[in-house]
This record gives C-alpha cells, sequence and structure tokens, in this order.
C-alpha cells in the first residue's frame, strides 16, 4: 500500500509539471541561498583567519609608543621577557630610514630594520639565498645585513650579491643574504627592506630603546599566562603607566574573529531560511487546492475502503517529493554559485557535510510541516459529501 501511495504521488506531481515547479521554486531558493551563503562565507573567513594565524597565534606582540621618560624597552627588559615561562623566544624590531649606496647607484628612503635570529627561526621562506642572521651577529653587533627583492632587482641586476658590500647611511655593510619576493602592494612588504641585527641596527639607528617585540611561546595553550607575564613586565619597566604600550595576543584575536564568523553565518542561514519557510506555504497551499480538486476522488477511494491514514499518506508523500526535489535542485544550484563565487574571490571552496544535512534536512521537513495539514484534511473528508460535490 505504501508503494502505491508513493506511485500516486509521484504520477500526480508529474502530472502538474508546471504547477509542481513553480511551487518548489520557494524551496530551490531558500537550499540554493543556504548552501551558497554559508559556503562562501566559510571560504572568506577561513581565508581571513589563515592570514592572521600566519601572523603567528603562537605570540604576543609589544607595541611601544612610549611616554616622556621611556621611548621604548632596554635590552634588559628583553632579557626579562625571555626569562618567562613557556616563552621559546623574543623578537625586537627597530625600524628606520636611509639611502643605500651600491657602485655609485643610489636608493632613498629604504627601510631599515634591526631583526634577532628568533625572527628568522619564526618566519617560514624569508631568506632566498645566503643565510640569516645568528645569534654571534647579535653578540658582536656585526654589520652585516640581508636586502630585499626589489634592492637587487635596482642594484645587482645580473650578479650575486652576497659577499658584496654596500653603504648604508655612509657606513659600509657586507651582504650576507636575500630576501623572498613579496607581494608588492602588502603592508609586510619587504622588496625595499634591508634587515641587520637589531644590536647593530641601536648603534646605527643612534636608539637604545626598542618599538616592537615579539614573544613567542612554546605552546599556543600557555596564551593566558604568557601574556600575563608580558604584561607585568612592560608594566613595571614604564612605572606601572601604560600608555606608552599595548599588548596584542594574536590567539585572543583568531579566537574572537572565529566567534564573529560563526555568528554571522548562523544569520545569514537563518536570513536564507527565511525562503524556505515561503517555499513551504507555497507547497501547503498547492495541497489544499490539490485536495480541493480531488474531492471527488477521495470520497470514491474512502468509499472503496480506503482508510484515512491511507489518504494522510498519499498527500504527505506529495508534499515531501516536493520539498526534496526543490531540495536537490536547490543543492546543485548552491554548489555551482558558491563554487563561481569563490572562484573570482580567490577564496577556498569546501562544502560541509553539515551545511548540505541541513539544507536538505530543512527541506524535507518544510514538506513533513507544511504538508501535514493539507494531509489531514483531505483524510477527514466524509465519503458521501466528497462525492456530492462532485
Amino acid at each position: 500500500m505504501i508503494f502505491e501511495n508513493l506511485k500516486m504521488s509521484w504520477m500526480n506531481i508529474i502530472h502538474h509539471k508546471m504547477r509542481s515547479f513553480l511551487t518548489i521554486l520557494g524551496i530551490v531558493i531558500g537550499v540554493a541561498s543556504i548552501i551558497a551563503l554559508i559556503t562562501i562565507v566559510k571560504g572568506a573567513t577561513g581565508e581571513v583567519t589563515e592570514q592572521m594565524s600566519s601572523l603567528g597565534a603562537d605570540k604576543v606582540t609589544v607595541q611601544v609608543q612610549g611616554t616622556a621618560f621611556k621611548q621604548g624597552l632596554l635590552n634588559s627588559d628583553i632579557k626579562e621577557l625571555e626569562g618567562l615561562n613557556h616563552v621559546s623566544g623574543v623578537s625586537p624590531t627597530l625600524s628606520g630610514k636611509s639611502s643605500i649606496v651600491y657602485s655609485k647607484n643610489v636608493m632613498e628612503e629604504i627601510s631599515i630594520q634591526g631583526k634577532n635570529q628568533v625572527h628568522f627561526r619564526k618566519t617560514e621562506d624569508l631568506v632566498e639565498a645566503g643565510r640569516a642572521i645568528n645569534k654571534l651577529d647579535i653578540e658582536n653587533k656585526n654589520k652585516v645585513v640581508l636586502i630585499g627583492a626589489g634592492i637587487v632587482k635596482e642594484l645587482f641586476w645580473g650578479k650575486d650579491p652576497i659577499g658584496e658590500k654596500m653603504q648604508i647611511g655612509g657606513v659600509n655593510f657586507q651582504i650576507i643574504g636575500t630576501l623572498q619576493e613579496s607581494d608588492s602592494y602588502s603592508n609586510e612588504s619587504t622588496n625595499e627592506t634591508v634587515i641587520m641585527p637589531y644590536t647593530t641596527a641601536m648603534r646605527f639607528l643612534e636608539t637604545k630603546s626598542i618599538s616592537n617585540a615579539d614573544i613567542y611561546m612554546d605552546d599556543s595553550k600557555y596564551s593566558e599566562a604568557v601574556t600575563s607575564g608580558v604584561e607585568r613586565v612592560v608594566h613595571q619597566a614604564f612605572n606601572y603607566k601604560d600608555e606608552g604600550y599595548s599588548i596584542m595576543n594574536m590567539g585572543d584575536m583568531i579566537s574572537s574573529i572565529n566567534e564573529i564568523t560563526s555568528m554571522m553565518t548562523l544569520m545569514l542561514g537563518g536570513i536564507a531560511s527565511i525562503s524556505l519557510v515561503v517555499g513551504g506555504i507555497g507547497i501547503m497551499n498547492m495541497m489544499l487546492v490539490s485536495v480541493t480538486e480531488r474531492t471527488a476522488e477521495i470520497g470514491l477511494r474512502k468509499a472503496l475502503g480506503a482508510e484515512p491514514k491511507r489518504i494522510q499518506q498519499q498527500f504527505l508523500f506529495e508534499s515531501v517529493f516536493l520539498s526534496l526535489f526543490g531540495g536537490l535542485i536547490g543543492l546543485l544550484a548552491g554548489v555551482v554559485i558558491a563554487f563561481l563565487v569563490c572562484s573570482i574571490m580567490g577564496t577556498s571552496f569546501s562544502l560541509s557535510a553539515s551545511t548540505v544535512l541541513l539544507a536538505v534536512g530543512f527541506s524535507a521537513g518544510i514538506g513533513i510541516l507544511f504538508g501535514f495539514a493539507p494531509a489531514r484534511k483531505a483524510s477527514r473528508l466524509h465519503p458521501i459529501d466528497a462525492l456530492r460535490s462532485n
């Protein structure tokens, strides 16, 4: 009997092709919207999270604005930060501008950065050729540098710069390495940058203070403890005045971004679900019309002994068929839309099973929910009244 009901439901849908298509259109739009929006948002937010993670979820950054009495961190402060529990290394940074000269060719306003060996150990694929700054360079304040790809092209075209000497601000430095070419439009571009040991940079830039430091943890699970330790050291260094510096925990920022994106995904899914509700109302409307059109048929079946639950089952199957077909078409449409948009945006395309189950399950639920009332109405028709209505 169930098979017969399924067959009759299917035949009725096929018999009214255009009406059936218009009925499931709301379901198609709703499911396609859920699939496309959630997938696109996940791809975009995943890209943002990945970029944030590449900056270091395992580090705490101290940025110094300075006060009237203290302009930045001292070497003694860096040593104290290195001594904190669960700290695997501290990378101080000094920045400035200067002109560079090689073989009478000059480049003006080049970024000069002071770094240490920790920066190169923690930053992957930074060195193109040659070697990085090491601990001996820091201790001996060696006059050695690594130069960016833009400088190599400008001053050393067709020539290996490693081992060559160049003047920076009138002082001779030996080139020990070159940096990987980076995106020219990025704020983090190193193409026009010279990196030297930070102890050498302190002397070269004529400063005793450090404006920025990255504190790396041996495990990000100790983030809270390390951040508290860093705050204690820096707060003490600035005589308990917190207006001279700021501390940023990258792990906390990534967690906050993940929370915000999860809320956005739920919100967009909820908005798209409104289309499914509208589609469900369309199914209910069609099923009520179908009950009215087939009143005589229902009366005849009941007069021949059909049980009310069999009548109800047939109409319920019909509404579920409509919603499931709409869900499957919407799923395909949503996947295609999401793939095209992700390709245009340059973000990763990843369709999760939970998203598919949510969309298709919701559409099936809509069919049952909005198909129940018309099915119940059909099953409760009195056979004599139904036959008279013809």
